[in-house]
């Protein structure tokens, strides 16, 4: 079995919510398993909303961690107000630990290298590689990364175009320096999952009617589907494979401004990163999500 990371900004938008329920899917056929969670955007109901959807989504024993410095990204979506009214008994902030110490201690317990699914930002993911021995490893953060993480598979950057400029990249300073780092410093194979790649593909519009997907796309506003930028990265990264998945990669290098938050790409047969190219039309894979999403509540 696959051991997976996963970190998401659950942040203003709903493609997180429709990709941790699609990642419920791989989790219930047994074919991946998420060690923890990292929440690395902070609003106030961003904790107590998350653990709930994530426990309708089927998950609940992993450790989670928030940034709790992130709280510069601005606005303040509905839905997360109204999942954090959910009743029952669901963690707050005081029970989300500290991001980097949570990589660094599940890094350093996994026996096999595992792999790390980014949804989000990438302050945490750099804080990482820049983070010093400790308690759980005596190995620097890009030491113990090369050493135990297989792959990292992210959404971010845009491809099409050079430079291209996208949202987790370049939101604000924090995310840009973040990337800069992420990009400079990575010292295992990355697949990015670019914002061309996820418009224009609706998802989550098929989730059952008060279900708590289904309120979650309603109060963004996106009740006929949502841009599966989200989706499709743990739809590819729990696959495993580009081709299998319907994509085309092109390898090579990647860079990102540290200041304005642009990407570039640098084609080279022997770099570290791949940028995915769709192969099939939207439909085949919004129907792809769809399916596996109505299975979910089977």
């Amino acid at each position: 079995m696959r051991n997976f990371i996963f970190g998401t900004d659950w942040w203003t938008d709903c493609d997180d919510a429709v990709a941790i329920r699609l990642l419920s899917y791989f989790v219930k056929k047994n074919e991946v398993k998420v060690l923890g969670f990292c929440v690395n955007a902070r609003m106030e109901y961003s904790a107590r909303s998350f653990d709930v959807f994530r426990k309708d989504c089927g998950f609940g024993n992993e450790p989670v961690s928030i940034d709790f410095d992130a709280v510069d990204f601005g606005r303040n979506p509905p839905y997360q107000k109204r999942l954090a009214e959910v009743e029952g008994c669901y963690l707050s902030e005081n029970d989300f630990g500290k991001p980097v110490s949570m990589y660094r201690r599940l890094l350093a317990e996994a026996e096999e290298p595992l792999e790390i699914i980014e949804i989000g930002y990438t302050q945490v993911l750099a804080a990482l590689l820049m983070s010093e021995p400790d308690e759980f490893s005596h190995l620097s953060g890009v030491e113990l990364v090369k050493r135990k993480v297989k792959k990292l598979w992210i959404m971010a950057g845009k491809w099409d175009e050079d430079p291209g400029k996208e949202n987790n990249f370049a939101r604000n300073l924090r995310t840009s320096c973040g990337a800069e780092i992420l990009c400079r410093l990575w010292p295992t194979e990355i697949t990015f999952l670019g914002w061309e790649v996820g418009v224009g593909v609706l998802t989550g519009q098929t989730a059952p009617e008060n279900s708590l997907l289904r309120n979650v796309l309603i109060d963004h506003g996106s009740e006929n589907g949502r841009d599966s930028w989200d989706p499709m990265l743990v739809l590819l990264a729990c696959t495993g494979d580009e081709s299998e998945a319907g994509y085309s990669i092109r390898r090579g290098r990647v860079s990102v401004d540290g200041n304005t938050g642009e990407n570039r790409f640098v084609s080279d047969l022997k770099g570290n990163a791949k940028i995915v190219v769709r192969e099939h039309s939207a439909e085949y894979y919004s129907d792809k999500i769809n399916s596996l999403i109505s299975d979910t509540y089977k």
